[in-house]
């Protein structure tokens, strides 16, 4: 799994295309001949560039769903909706295309950051609305996410 780490903020020209940071290409630099999948994000207005090894494990799980399920059917439509399969250039760039734009509002000015395994693209002005949160609410979310998980040293 890779685990990618830093937040950066670039600029999108008016053809759609992004150069990719310094500080996060260096470290997909060993994925770059694999390619890349762009995909709207499930629960933001952003989208997620998915390292290719990345993305098969992902549809290894997807791939187990019934299709003849409605509700597993109408979940891969969704999440599969505008899926591009992209390549960084020899300069670096990024193209995204104008449906995928669209999709998370980006404007001239983006912010691209890491979120584990996966590399988060999105309007700066709305990525600043999402991360900037309450103290408290988010202490409260923390709790509820990673206080129930032990590691193997410690006590129940």
């Amino acid at each position: 799994m890779t685990n990618l780490i830093g937040t950066y903020e670039c600029t999108l020209d008016s053809k759609g295309r992004m150069l990719l940071p310094s500080g996060i290409k260096r470290q997909i630099d060993s994925l770059l001949q694999d390619g890349f999948v762009l995909k709207r994000s499930v629960f933001q207005p952003c989208l997620e560039l998915h390292p290719m090894v990345e993305w098969n494990q992902t549809m290894q799980k997807i791939n187990k769903l019934n299709r003849f399920v409605k509700k597993n059917n109408d979940f891969i439509r969704q999440f599969t909706a505008g899926l591009k399969n992209v390549e960084i250039d020899n300069s670096g760039r990024l193209q995204i295309s104008k449906d995928l734009i669209q999709f998370a509002k980006l404007e001239k000015n983006i912010v691209v950051a890491s979120a584990l395994n996966v590399i988060e693209i999105w309007d700066k002005s709305l990525y600043e609305n999402a991360v900037n949160v309450n103290d408290k609410d988010f202490a409260d979310l923390a709790e509820e996410v990673m206080g129930n998980i032990l590691d193997n040293n410690e006590l129940s």
